[in-house]
Protein backbone atom coordinates (compact mmCIF):
# COMPACT_ATOMS: atom_id res chain seq x y z
CA UNK A 1 0.00 0.00 0.00
CA UNK A 2 1.32 3.49 -0.85
CA UNK A 3 2.46 5.29 2.29
CA UNK A 4 1.94 8.77 0.78
CA UNK A 5 -1.18 10.73 1.59
CA UNK A 6 -3.44 11.22 -1.40
CA UNK A 7 -3.09 14.99 -1.12
CA UNK A 8 0.67 14.77 -1.76
CA UNK A 9 0.41 12.88 -5.06
CA UNK A 10 0.92 15.20 -8.08
CA UNK A 11 -2.23 15.34 -10.17
CA UNK A 12 -3.43 17.31 -13.18
CA UNK A 13 -7.16 17.75 -13.83
CA UNK A 14 -7.94 18.79 -17.38
CA UNK A 15 -11.15 20.58 -18.39
CA UNK A 16 -12.10 22.06 -21.76
CA UNK A 17 -14.33 25.02 -22.54
CA UNK A 18 -14.46 26.08 -26.16
CA UNK A 19 -10.99 26.99 -27.42
CA UNK A 20 -9.51 26.94 -23.91
CA UNK A 21 -8.04 23.99 -22.04
CA UNK A 22 -7.53 24.36 -18.29
CA UNK A 23 -5.04 22.14 -16.48
CA UNK A 24 -5.38 22.34 -12.68
CA UNK A 25 -2.25 21.14 -10.88
CA UNK A 26 -2.35 19.77 -7.34
CA UNK A 27 -0.19 17.82 -4.91
CA UNK A 28 3.50 17.89 -4.12
CA UNK A 29 5.64 18.39 -7.23
CA UNK A 30 8.96 17.22 -5.78
CA UNK A 31 11.72 14.88 -6.87
CA UNK A 32 10.32 12.01 -4.76
CA UNK A 33 7.15 12.15 -6.86
CA UNK A 34 8.89 12.66 -10.20
CA UNK A 35 7.49 9.47 -11.78
CA UNK A 36 3.91 10.39 -10.80
CA UNK A 37 4.48 13.97 -11.96
CA UNK A 38 5.61 12.73 -15.36
CA UNK A 39 2.56 10.51 -15.66
CA UNK A 40 0.25 13.35 -14.64
CA UNK A 41 1.75 15.86 -17.06
CA UNK A 42 1.53 13.37 -19.93
CA UNK A 43 -2.25 13.26 -19.37
CA UNK A 44 -2.69 16.83 -20.62
CA UNK A 45 -4.40 16.70 -24.03
CA UNK A 46 -5.34 20.05 -25.47
CA UNK A 47 -6.83 18.65 -28.63
CA UNK A 48 -7.39 21.49 -31.07
CA UNK A 49 -7.60 24.15 -28.35
CA UNK A 50 -5.13 26.94 -28.89
CA UNK A 51 -5.32 28.41 -25.39
CA UNK A 52 -3.92 26.54 -22.38
CA UNK A 53 -4.39 27.78 -18.83
CA UNK A 54 -2.15 26.14 -16.26
CA UNK A 55 -3.65 26.63 -12.77
CA UNK A 56 -0.86 26.04 -10.23
CA UNK A 57 -2.81 27.13 -7.16
CA UNK A 58 -3.30 23.54 -6.01
CA UNK A 59 0.43 22.78 -5.77
CA UNK A 60 1.20 22.29 -2.07
CA UNK A 61 4.97 22.19 -2.43
CA UNK A 62 7.51 22.07 -5.27
CA UNK A 63 11.22 21.82 -5.89
CA UNK A 64 13.36 22.38 -8.97
CA UNK A 65 12.51 18.99 -10.50
CA UNK A 66 8.76 19.65 -10.30
CA UNK A 67 9.16 23.21 -11.56
CA UNK A 68 11.22 21.89 -14.48
CA UNK A 69 8.43 19.47 -15.47
CA UNK A 70 5.91 22.34 -15.41
CA UNK A 71 8.27 24.58 -17.41
CA UNK A 72 8.85 21.85 -19.97
CA UNK A 73 5.13 21.34 -20.53
CA UNK A 74 4.63 25.08 -20.92
CA UNK A 75 7.48 25.33 -23.47
CA UNK A 76 6.15 22.31 -25.37
CA UNK A 77 2.68 23.86 -25.66
CA UNK A 78 4.12 27.19 -26.81
CA UNK A 79 6.26 25.39 -29.38
CA UNK A 80 3.07 23.84 -30.79
CA UNK A 81 1.64 27.35 -31.25
CA UNK A 82 -0.65 27.56 -28.23
CA UNK A 83 -1.01 30.58 -25.98
CA UNK A 84 -0.13 29.51 -22.43
CA UNK A 85 -1.22 31.35 -19.28
CA UNK A 86 -0.06 30.52 -15.75
CA UNK A 87 -2.45 31.29 -12.86
CA UNK A 88 -2.35 30.79 -9.12
CA UNK A 89 1.45 30.70 -9.06
CA UNK A 90 2.88 30.84 -5.51
CA UNK A 91 6.01 32.92 -4.86
CA UNK A 92 8.10 29.77 -4.37
CA UNK A 93 6.97 28.18 -7.62
CA UNK A 94 7.41 31.50 -9.45
CA UNK A 95 10.97 31.80 -8.11
CA UNK A 96 11.81 28.28 -9.29
CA UNK A 97 10.32 28.92 -12.76
CA UNK A 98 12.24 32.20 -13.05
CA UNK A 99 15.51 30.48 -12.09
CA UNK A 100 14.94 27.74 -14.66
CA UNK A 101 14.16 30.32 -17.33
CA UNK A 102 17.28 32.31 -16.46
CA UNK A 103 19.57 29.30 -16.73
CA UNK A 104 18.32 27.92 -20.03
CA UNK A 105 21.23 28.27 -22.52
CA UNK A 106 20.72 30.47 -25.53
CA UNK A 107 20.19 28.59 -28.79
CA UNK A 108 23.27 28.20 -30.91
CA UNK A 109 23.42 30.81 -33.65
CA UNK A 110 22.52 29.42 -37.04
CA UNK A 111 25.29 30.17 -39.44
CA UNK A 112 23.86 30.73 -42.85
CA UNK A 113 25.74 28.75 -45.46
CA UNK A 114 26.86 30.96 -48.32
CA UNK A 115 25.89 30.23 -51.89
CA UNK A 116 27.99 27.75 -53.86
CA UNK A 117 29.46 30.47 -56.08
CA UNK A 118 30.48 32.48 -52.99
CA UNK A 119 32.10 29.40 -51.46
CA UNK A 120 33.92 28.70 -54.71
CA UNK A 121 35.25 32.24 -54.98
CA UNK A 122 36.29 32.14 -51.31
CA UNK A 123 38.24 28.91 -51.80
CA UNK A 124 39.80 30.36 -54.95
CA UNK A 125 40.93 33.42 -53.00
CA UNK A 126 42.36 31.30 -50.21
CA UNK A 127 44.23 29.12 -52.71
CA UNK A 128 45.62 32.19 -54.48
CA UNK A 129 46.76 33.65 -51.16
CA UNK A 130 48.40 30.35 -50.21
CA UNK A 131 50.22 30.14 -53.56
CA UNK A 132 51.43 33.72 -53.22
CA UNK A 133 52.80 33.00 -49.75
CA UNK A 134 54.53 29.87 -51.07
CA UNK A 135 56.01 31.89 -53.95
CA UNK A 136 57.34 34.53 -51.57
CA UNK A 137 58.82 31.80 -49.37
CA UNK A 138 60.52 30.13 -52.36
CA UNK A 139 61.93 33.43 -53.61
CA UNK A 140 63.21 34.22 -50.11
CA UNK A 141 65.04 30.90 -49.84
CA UNK A 142 66.32 31.29 -53.42
CA UNK A 143 67.75 34.70 -52.58
CA UNK A 144 69.49 33.39 -49.46
CA UNK A 145 70.76 30.40 -51.44
CA UNK A 146 72.21 32.65 -54.14
CA UNK A 147 73.87 34.86 -51.54
CA UNK A 148 75.35 31.93 -49.62
CA UNK A 149 76.49 30.25 -52.84
CA UNK A 150 78.27 33.43 -53.95
CA UNK A 151 79.85 33.71 -50.51
CA UNK A 152 81.00 30.10 -50.64
CA UNK A 153 82.53 30.55 -54.10
CA UNK A 154 84.33 33.71 -52.98
CA UNK A 155 85.43 32.09 -49.73
CA UNK A 156 85.56 28.28 -50.13
CA UNK A 157 86.01 27.69 -46.40
CA UNK A 158 82.30 28.49 -46.00
CA UNK A 159 81.47 25.61 -48.37
CA UNK A 160 80.25 22.61 -46.34
CA UNK A 161 81.83 20.00 -48.59
CA UNK A 162 81.21 17.06 -46.25
CA UNK A 163 77.49 17.82 -46.08
CA UNK A 164 77.29 18.27 -49.84
CA UNK A 165 79.00 14.93 -50.52
CA UNK A 166 76.83 13.14 -47.97
CA UNK A 167 73.63 14.48 -49.50
CA UNK A 168 74.93 13.76 -53.02
CA UNK A 169 75.58 10.15 -52.05
CA UNK A 170 72.07 9.70 -50.65
CA UNK A 171 70.40 11.60 -53.48
CA UNK A 172 72.32 10.16 -56.43
CA UNK A 173 73.76 6.75 -55.64
CA UNK A 174 70.73 5.62 -53.67
CA UNK A 175 68.34 6.65 -56.46
CA UNK A 176 70.18 5.01 -59.38
CA UNK A 177 68.45 1.58 -59.21
CA UNK A 178 64.87 2.84 -59.09
CA UNK A 179 65.48 5.59 -61.66
CA UNK A 180 67.09 3.22 -64.15
CA UNK A 181 64.45 0.53 -63.63
CA UNK A 182 61.56 2.92 -64.14
CA UNK A 183 63.23 4.53 -67.15
CA UNK A 184 63.93 1.13 -68.69
CA UNK A 185 60.25 0.17 -68.37
CA UNK A 186 59.07 3.51 -69.76
CA UNK A 187 61.45 3.13 -72.70
CA UNK A 188 59.98 -0.31 -73.38
CA UNK A 189 56.43 1.07 -73.35
CA UNK A 190 57.22 4.06 -75.58
CA UNK A 191 58.91 1.93 -78.21
CA UNK A 192 56.26 -0.78 -78.12
CA UNK A 193 53.36 1.63 -78.48
CA UNK A 194 55.09 3.64 -81.20
CA UNK A 195 56.01 0.47 -83.09
CA UNK A 196 52.46 -0.91 -82.83
CA UNK A 197 51.07 2.07 -84.74
CA UNK A 198 53.99 2.96 -87.05
CA UNK A 199 54.49 -0.49 -88.50
CA UNK A 200 50.90 -0.34 -89.74
CA UNK A 201 52.11 2.37 -92.13
CA UNK A 202 55.37 0.58 -92.92
CA UNK A 203 57.37 3.08 -90.90
CA UNK A 204 58.58 0.87 -88.07
CA UNK A 205 62.12 2.22 -88.41
CA UNK A 206 60.95 5.65 -87.34
CA UNK A 207 60.38 4.23 -83.86
CA UNK A 208 64.09 4.82 -83.33
CA UNK A 209 63.76 8.49 -84.26
CA UNK A 210 60.74 9.00 -82.02
CA UNK A 211 62.22 7.13 -79.06
CA UNK A 212 65.61 8.80 -79.33
CA UNK A 213 64.34 12.38 -79.50
CA UNK A 214 61.62 11.88 -76.92
CA UNK A 215 63.83 10.11 -74.40
CA UNK A 216 66.89 12.33 -74.69
CA UNK A 217 64.98 15.58 -74.86
CA UNK A 218 62.05 15.01 -72.47
CA UNK A 219 61.42 11.66 -70.86
CA UNK A 220 64.86 10.97 -69.38
CA UNK A 221 65.19 14.17 -67.39
CA UNK A 222 61.47 14.47 -66.58
CA UNK A 223 61.17 10.94 -65.24
CA UNK A 224 64.35 11.34 -63.18
CA UNK A 225 63.09 14.65 -61.76
CA UNK A 226 59.70 13.19 -60.79
CA UNK A 227 61.31 10.22 -59.06
CA UNK A 228 63.78 12.47 -57.25
CA UNK A 229 60.93 14.74 -56.16
CA UNK A 230 59.11 11.77 -54.66
CA UNK A 231 62.19 10.20 -53.12
CA UNK A 232 64.72 12.86 -52.16
CA UNK A 233 62.32 15.81 -51.98
CA UNK A 234 60.12 14.09 -49.43
CA UNK A 235 63.22 13.03 -47.49
CA UNK A 236 64.49 16.62 -47.33
CA UNK A 237 61.13 17.84 -46.09
CA UNK A 238 60.91 15.10 -43.46
CA UNK A 239 64.47 15.69 -42.24
CA UNK A 240 64.14 19.46 -41.88
CA UNK A 241 60.60 19.11 -40.51
CA UNK A 242 61.80 16.68 -37.84
CA UNK A 243 64.50 19.15 -36.87
CA UNK A 244 61.83 21.84 -36.59
CA UNK A 245 59.76 19.59 -34.33
CA UNK A 246 62.77 18.91 -32.08
CA UNK A 247 63.63 22.64 -32.07
CA UNK A 248 67.04 21.96 -33.61
CA UNK A 249 66.48 24.77 -36.12
CA UNK A 250 65.92 27.17 -33.21
CA UNK A 251 69.12 25.84 -31.66
CA UNK A 252 71.02 26.80 -34.83
CA UNK A 253 69.67 30.36 -34.46
CA UNK A 254 70.82 30.37 -30.84
CA UNK A 255 74.32 29.30 -31.91
CA UNK A 256 74.43 32.17 -34.39
CA UNK A 257 74.22 29.90 -37.45
CA UNK A 258 71.97 30.46 -40.44
CA UNK A 259 69.65 27.41 -40.90
CA UNK A 260 69.45 28.07 -44.65
CA UNK A 261 73.24 27.99 -44.97
CA UNK A 262 73.57 24.88 -42.80
CA UNK A 263 70.54 22.86 -43.92
CA UNK A 264 69.33 24.15 -47.29
CA UNK A 265 72.39 25.16 -49.30
CA UNK A 266 74.21 21.76 -49.10
CA UNK A 267 71.06 19.90 -50.06
CA UNK A 268 70.34 22.18 -53.02
CA UNK A 269 73.91 21.96 -54.30
CA UNK A 270 73.96 18.17 -53.94
CA UNK A 271 70.64 17.87 -55.77
CA UNK A 272 71.75 20.18 -58.60
CA UNK A 273 74.79 17.97 -59.14
CA UNK A 274 72.94 14.67 -58.73
CA UNK A 275 69.97 15.22 -61.04
CA UNK A 276 71.99 15.71 -64.26
CA UNK A 277 73.78 12.43 -63.48
CA UNK A 278 70.49 10.68 -62.85
CA UNK A 279 68.97 12.20 -65.99
CA UNK A 280 71.89 10.83 -68.04
CA UNK A 281 71.51 7.35 -66.55
CA UNK A 282 67.75 7.54 -67.00
CA UNK A 283 68.15 8.33 -70.70
CA UNK A 284 70.59 5.43 -71.14
CA UNK A 285 68.22 2.98 -69.43
CA UNK A 286 65.22 4.18 -71.45
CA UNK A 287 67.18 3.90 -74.73
CA UNK A 288 68.25 0.39 -73.79
CA UNK A 289 64.61 -0.51 -73.15
CA UNK A 290 63.64 0.94 -76.53
CA UNK A 291 66.48 -0.97 -78.24
CA UNK A 292 65.41 -4.22 -76.61
CA UNK A 293 61.73 -3.95 -77.53
CA UNK A 294 62.45 -2.86 -81.13
CA UNK A 295 64.74 -5.86 -81.51
CA UNK A 296 62.30 -8.39 -80.07
CA UNK A 297 59.03 -6.84 -81.27
CA UNK A 298 59.93 -5.12 -84.54
CA UNK A 299 62.99 -7.06 -85.66
CA UNK A 300 65.28 -4.00 -85.72
CA UNK A 301 68.75 -5.26 -84.80
CA UNK A 302 70.87 -3.38 -82.26
CA UNK A 303 73.35 -2.38 -85.01
CA UNK A 304 70.59 -0.90 -87.13
CA UNK A 305 69.08 0.78 -84.06
CA UNK A 306 72.35 2.47 -83.14
CA UNK A 307 73.03 3.51 -86.74
CA UNK A 308 69.55 5.03 -87.10
CA UNK A 309 69.83 6.69 -83.69
CA UNK A 310 73.09 8.35 -84.72
CA UNK A 311 71.46 9.70 -87.87
CA UNK A 312 68.25 10.88 -86.22
CA UNK A 313 69.55 12.35 -82.97
CA UNK A 314 72.10 15.11 -82.66
CA UNK A 315 74.12 15.91 -79.53
CA UNK A 316 71.95 19.02 -79.18
CA UNK A 317 68.98 16.87 -78.17
CA UNK A 318 71.03 15.37 -75.37
CA UNK A 319 72.33 18.75 -74.23
CA UNK A 320 68.82 20.24 -74.20
CA UNK A 321 67.59 17.44 -71.94
CA UNK A 322 70.58 17.71 -69.66
CA UNK A 323 70.34 21.50 -69.42
CA UNK A 324 66.92 21.23 -67.76
CA UNK A 325 68.18 19.06 -64.93
CA UNK A 326 69.82 21.71 -62.68
CA UNK A 327 66.77 23.97 -62.90
CA UNK A 328 64.43 21.11 -62.03
CA UNK A 329 66.70 20.12 -59.17
CA UNK A 330 66.67 23.68 -57.88
CA UNK A 331 62.84 23.73 -57.95
CA UNK A 332 62.60 20.38 -56.15
CA UNK A 333 65.10 21.41 -53.49
CA UNK A 334 63.51 24.81 -52.89
CA UNK A 335 60.03 23.35 -52.49
CA UNK A 336 61.22 20.50 -50.27
CA UNK A 337 63.27 22.69 -47.93
CA UNK A 338 60.61 25.41 -47.85
CA UNK A 339 57.92 22.92 -46.81
CA UNK A 340 60.26 21.43 -44.21
CA UNK A 341 60.82 24.84 -42.60
CA UNK A 342 57.02 25.31 -42.35
CA UNK A 343 56.47 22.20 -40.23
CA UNK A 344 54.89 22.87 -36.84
CA UNK A 345 55.16 20.87 -33.67
CA UNK A 346 52.96 17.88 -34.56
CA UNK A 347 53.42 14.74 -36.60
CA UNK A 348 50.23 15.64 -38.51
CA UNK A 349 51.92 18.84 -39.68
CA UNK A 350 54.98 16.87 -40.76
CA UNK A 351 52.90 14.45 -42.83
CA UNK A 352 50.85 17.24 -44.41
CA UNK A 353 53.89 19.27 -45.46
CA UNK A 354 55.74 16.18 -46.74
CA UNK A 355 52.79 15.32 -48.97
CA UNK A 356 52.49 18.95 -50.07
CA UNK A 357 56.20 19.00 -50.90
CA UNK A 358 55.96 16.05 -53.28
CA UNK A 359 52.80 17.30 -54.99
CA UNK A 360 54.07 20.85 -55.47
CA UNK A 361 57.51 19.71 -56.64
CA UNK A 362 56.11 17.35 -59.28
CA UNK A 363 53.65 20.01 -60.46
CA UNK A 364 56.37 22.67 -60.77
CA UNK A 365 58.76 20.27 -62.48
CA UNK A 366 56.17 19.62 -65.19
CA UNK A 367 55.48 23.36 -65.50
CA UNK A 368 59.20 24.09 -65.86
CA UNK A 369 59.51 21.37 -68.50
CA UNK A 370 56.64 22.95 -70.41
CA UNK A 371 58.25 26.39 -70.19
CA UNK A 372 61.52 24.98 -71.51
CA UNK A 373 59.67 23.32 -74.38
CA UNK A 374 58.03 26.63 -75.30
CA UNK A 375 61.35 28.45 -75.04
CA UNK A 376 63.25 26.02 -77.25
CA UNK A 377 60.41 26.01 -79.76
CA UNK A 378 60.47 29.80 -79.85
CA UNK A 379 64.20 29.90 -80.64
CA UNK A 380 63.87 27.08 -83.16
CA UNK A 381 65.77 24.24 -81.51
Amino acid sequence: MDARAPSTQPLVKVTRAGDTTTAAFSGAWIVANAADAEAAINGIDCGKAMHLTMDLSGITTADSSGAWIVHRERASAEFEGRRVELTGVSPRVQFLLDEIEAHIPDPLPHERRPYAIIRGLTELGRSATMWMKDLVSLLSILGVFGLRLATSIANPKHLRLTSILSNFDRTCRGAVPIVMLMSFLVGLIIAQQAGFYLRTFGAALFVVDLSGVLILREIGVLLAAILVAGRSGSAFTAEIGSMRMREEVDALHTLGLDPVEVLVVPRLMALMIALPVLAFLSALAALFGALLITWLYLGITPDLFMQRLKEAVTPLEFYIGLAKAPFMALIIGLVACSEGLKVGGSSESLGRHTTSSVVKAIFLVIVVDGLFAMFFAAIGI
